[in-house]
């Protein structure tokens, strides 16, 4: 059983199960495993029945979380009943903390409360992507220490981190899927004197609710860099449906490219980029790729994140590097005036640029070797054959 509630989870569990299919040891199986849960259209595709599409329903800030709470109450309540009648050998919980740390301890309940003669089903949890404890609410971590068997890492500090709190739980880092999935991207750092007029992304957010708090600045800002130099605009959505609502939260913005996917082939041709908070600024990283990033939420969001926040970067490139590589606009400071400041600073500064991209490989080397997804998949068979318990049809 697989649980992925957000885009980046569906591409991270998709790329595991089609890693779980190559292992010669599952190849080598009498029957093939069998693959459910939730997730969205990757997953289904890497031949998981997804039972609930979650990415359709993906939230963001708390204010999201609170009006939907019945509809995800009765998500849970789906899902914990699957598992109780199908059974798994093993639960791959990926990422999407407030929903699968509540259902790893939910599951346990119902195997403590239900242990007996006539059932002896105890699956194995396994955790695939940490949830970011070690950013905020560390308590997490002893939740966790509870109730999953195995945590698989993707960032490197994370196994240091887990072993001077919680050592009880096991951590595994097996590097990070993004190394696999582009090749090399050793395509230098754009600058303004490599084209005549510079490439610009705008990457808002793979949500509605993200697209409305952060296109409006991102199109401010792009309106007063044009008028002190000629820039190329394209705005890279996920997905095909984002496309005419973005459009039309952005306004009017003369020769916009509007496209729905390619973020790879648009990120190695760009000279710059202005990007949302999230995954997508781990991949501007690995493609050297300058950034301006920025965060906005609901006023109530943003006053607990205040309080509960621990790091002191939102980009993982800045924290990978331990300082602020890419300059971040949070809540009231990414105002259309500030990010195009911070983007033509970045255009106009090529000795900056070029200690950026050393840097930046630094980071990025940091993730590890190619094979995260193949490592992440022989951990996951190790974990759900132990105990002499065998995949069952």
């Amino acid at each position: 059983m697989l649980i992925a509630g957000e885009p980046s989870g569906d591409l991270l569990a998709s790329e595991l199960v089609l890693a779980l299919k190559q292992l010669p040891a599952v190849q080598a199986m009498p029957w093939p495993p069998k693959f459910f849960g939730a997730g969205g259209p990757r997953m289904a595709e890497a031949g998981v029945e997804v039972l609930i599409d979650l990415t359709a329903h993906s939230v963001f800030g708390l204010t999201d979380v609170l009006s939907q709470y019945r509809k995800f109450k009765g998500f849970f309540r789906t899902l914990l009943c699957e598992a109780v009648k199908r059974q798994p050998e093993a639960i791959v919980l990926v990422d999407f903390g407030g929903f699968n740390l509540r259902f790893a301890e939910a599951v346990r309940r119902y195997v403590r409360r239900h242990a007996g003669t006539f059932n002896v089903w105890s699956p194995r949890i396994i955790y695939y992507v940490s949830p970011q404890v070690w950013a905020s609410r560390p308590g997490r971590a002893y939740r966790m220490a509870r109730t999953v068997d195995l945590l698989l890492s993707i960032f490197p500090f994370e196994k240091d981190w887990y072993a001077k709190r919680v050592p009880q739980l096991r951590v595994e880092f097996v590097g990070h899927p993004l190394i696999d999935r582009h090749g090399s991207a050793e395509c230098g750092v754009r600058s303004a004197e490599f084209w005549e007029t510079p490439l610009v992304l705008l990457l808002p957010g793979s949500r509605k609710r993200e697209i409305e708090a952060h296109l409006p600045a991102m199109a401010g800002a792009v309106r007063i860099i044009r008028r002190e130099r000629a820039v190329r605009l394209r705005m890279v959505l996920p997905s095909l449906d984002l496309v005419d609502f973005a459009s039309k939260v952005a306004g009017p913005l003369p020769d916009l490219e509007v496209q729905a996917k390619g973020l790879a082939e648009s990120l190695r041709e760009a000279g710059l980029s202005i990007a949302s908070s999230g995954t997508v600024t781990l991949e501007c990283g690995f493609f050297r790729v300058p950034t301006v990033v920025i965060y906005k939420t609901s006023w109530l969001t943003y006053q607990i994140a205040k309080q509960i926040i621990t790091v002191n970067h939102i980009a993982m490139p800045n924290l990978l590097a331990g300082e602020a590589l890419y300059p971040e606009l949070i809540q009231s400071q990414a105002t259309p005036e500030a990010i195009a400041s911070a983007t033509v600073t970045l255009l106009d500064d090529p000795s900056r640029l070029a200690v950026l991209k050393s840097k930046l490989s630094q980071a990025i080397r940091s993730l590890g070797e190619s094979g995260a997804s193949r490592r992440a998949a022989a951990a996951v068979v190790r974990e759900a054959t132990a105990n002499e318990l065998r995949l069952v049809p």
